[in-house]
């Protein structure tokens, strides 16, 4: 028995000591590789320390050789627009889509191919740091050609040339010879835009806008461009509804008899009163009337306001964008016209314009300081169209700035949780972010930075080869620098020919910002439905 228990035995005895065995070499194997791995982190360390290996995250930095991006970092002076730190680039590559992209669709044999070319226009006095996001986020959705007319900041040498190095970019200063010659044009001469005239403010840049629009009809002709869209600096298209989120394949799929596409306008909801970059930190916006339903609109009508004169609390007309063709014109700053026929026109029901509405506390005095206005009631109805714009004119121009930020968190800034959770159930609020994630994928892929740096290092040579003789007395380059004899000859001629088509040129007004519905815009009887459904 005692040699049955003793064989028995023997078995447990080697699974044992093959256990320790394996053990053992298992213990001696982790410890091995924890070293091996130890050892190469700090090998590259080292290497990359001395220089031995690059950091892929500069791969996006353009240094003075473009054939070796990321060899050096780019050293910007203050005279390069002083924007470097709100453009500059994250030390984070986790958006490196746009490396070695040169956003030039127009001057290359396949950009030329892509169909169609869409140009926005825009007045602007803004600087880089707004215009830059601005542009390059619309190149990414598909826009090939902008036709800037600046003034103030945006006219400066540090921006202006900034501006003209980028493939697909026409830059216009407002000169006085510029003004001479839109004195001279069509609908200077017409009565549908005249109501507008010789007003301060608000209505003196309803009358730029629609100006410059005229002239970048014939620019938008003269570049082979198939769609022009009227923009503000401080608006994106949103393409919603396109697999590829491009607005190209948007208008690519409009029918070819619809003459204007209408984009009904979002407005910016912002939950903190210390934004600096809206188009990176703004992802919450307010629903056009025109993407909701009447009973959803009016029966939230009251809470969206919060005390506001408006459903929003500037324009809610949206803007549109116009076929280039035959006859097109202006209808001010939100819609295109024809003299010769009424446009056909569809409104889309999911794409949009994002309006970013007063989304930085600066924006209350930036305005103010503007418009030489007499902050009255009385006064500011000649300089403003909308009643909040008169309203925040007002309140900056007579309270204190701790008085103003109460304000301004009270009636712009968005801090009630439980309310926005209600309107976004509701559908009233919406949360997009696509246009901040290009935005900030832009940045982080150093393309902002890579365009002032090549510009800057361009207004270097060129600043030996310049003459005072090139410029004017304003200090701009004269209008025949930037805009052909030959489009200032077609504005002309088109003036001549009013006589012979007259056919649609005085049958309406130009379409000013415009308000959303209010609630006096509702019957009686749904009054009483949205009474008995309020509380839902």
């Amino acid at each position: 028995m005692a040699g049955l228990f003793a064989t028995l035995r023997r078995p447990t005895n080697i699974s044992s000591s093959n256990f320790q065995s394996s053990s053992v070499f298992a213990s001696r194997l982790l410890y091995l590789l924890t070293v091996i791995s130890v050892s190469l982190a700090v090998f590259a360390y080292v290497l990359q320390w001395r220089g031995g290996l690059p950091d892929p995250t500069t791969q996006w930095i353009p240094g003075d050789d473009p054939n070796e991006a990321g060899s050096k970092p780019v050293r910007l002076s203050s005279s390069s627009s002083g924007c470097a730190d709100i453009l500059g680039q994250s030390r984070t590559a986790s958006f490196p889509y746009f490396r070695d992209w040169k956003f030039d669709f127009g001057s290359s044999p396949s950009g030329s191919d892509l169909r169609p070319k869409i140009s926005i226009t825009t007045s602007t006095s803004a600087g880089l740091e707004q215009i830059l996001p601005w542009m390059f986020y619309h190149k990414v959705i598909g826009v090939t050609n902008f036709f800037l007319f600046v003034e103030g900041k945006a006219a400066s040498p540090d921006v202006s040339k900034v501006l003209k190095s980028i493939p697909g970019v026409r830059v216009i200063y407002r000169t006085k010879e510029l003004e001479n010659l839109q004195a001279k044009s069509r609908i200077w001469n017409e009565t549908w835009l005249a109501g507008f005239f010789y007003q301060p403010c608000n209505h003196e840049l309803f009358v730029k806008q629609t100006l410059n629009m005229e002239m970048a009809i014939v620019m938008a002709r003269e570049a082979g461009v198939d769609w022009i869209i009227h923009l503000d600096t401080d608006e994106l298209m949103h393409p919603a509804g396109t697999s590829e989120y491009s607005l190209r394949k948007l208008l690519a799929d409009i029918p070819e008899d619809v003459d204007m596409v209408i984009f009904p306008n979002y407005e910016s909801s912002v939950e903190r009163d210390d934004v600096k970059e809206p188009f990176s930190e703004v992802s919450m916006f307010k629903k056009n009337y025109d993407h909701l339903t009447k009973e959803m609109y009016f029966g939230s009508y009251k809470e969206a306001t919060r005390g506001n004169p408006n459903y929003f609390l500037t324009y809610g007309n949206g803007k549109s964008a116009a076929r280039v063709q035959d006859h097109l014109r202006p209808n001010g700053a939100h819609r295109w016209h024809n003299y010769m026929k009424s446009p056909k026109e569809i409104k889309l029901g999911e794409a949009a314009v994002l309006h970013y509405t007063y989304p930085k506390f600066s924006d209350l005095t930036s305005r103010r300081d503007r418009c030489g206005c007499k902050p009255t009631k009385e006064d500011v109805k000649r300089c403003f169209m909308l009643e909040f714009d008169r309203a925040a004119f007002i309140i900056a121009s007579t309270l204190t700035e701790e008085e103003m930020l109460d304000w301004y968190r009270e009636h712009v800034v968005w801090t009630d949780k439980t309310l926005i959770q209600k309107l976004i159930k509701k559908g009233i609020l919406t949360r997009i972010y696509t246009p901040m994630a290009i935005v900030q994928g832009l940045k982080e892929s150093g393309v902002f930075v890579s365009v002032i740096a090549s510009a800057h290092r361009d207004i270097i040579k060129d600043e030996s080869l310049s003459s005072a003789g090139n410029r004017n007395a304003s200090g701009y380059p004269h209008i025949t620098d930037t805009f052909p004899r030959k489009i200032g000859r077609i504005l002309e001629s088109q003036s001549t020919a009013r006589k012979f088509v007259d056919f649609s040129s005085t049958d309406h007004q130009a379409i000013p910002p415009e308000s959303p519905p209010g609630m006096d815009g509702i019957d009686l009887a749904d009054t009483k439905y949205l009474l008995n459904n309020s509380s839902s």
